[in-house]
């Protein structure tokens, strides 16, 4: 369930509400007791996963994969040459 946002146009009071997001936006402000509460727009909130998660890399191409292994393969490879001549 939802926050949301409310704002009292007779008083400038702000309040969040926790309501279900199929219940309709109240209108008395617990504040002043009028009838001129509206629910303000928001900024909303993103998406919380839970759990292990997910990762852009989850879904990648076998092609893709192929093509990172062998780039870190000769990035090793380099690292091991320079590290044998910088000893000689």
């Amino acid at each position: 369930m939802p926050t949301y946002d409310y704002k009292c146009n007779a008083c400038d009071h702000s309040f969040e509400l926790f309501q279900h997001i199929s219940e309709k936006p109240i209108k008395k402000c617990p504040a002043c007791g009028k009838l001129k509460a509206e629910r303000a727009i928001g900024a909303g909130s993103a998406v919380i996963f839970k759990g292990s998660g997910f990762y852009q890399t989850d879904y990648r191409s076998e092609e893709y994969k192929s093509k990172a292994k062998k780039e870190t393969e000769s990035v090793k490879s380099e690292k091991a040459e320079t590290k044998t001549t910088e000893k000689k």
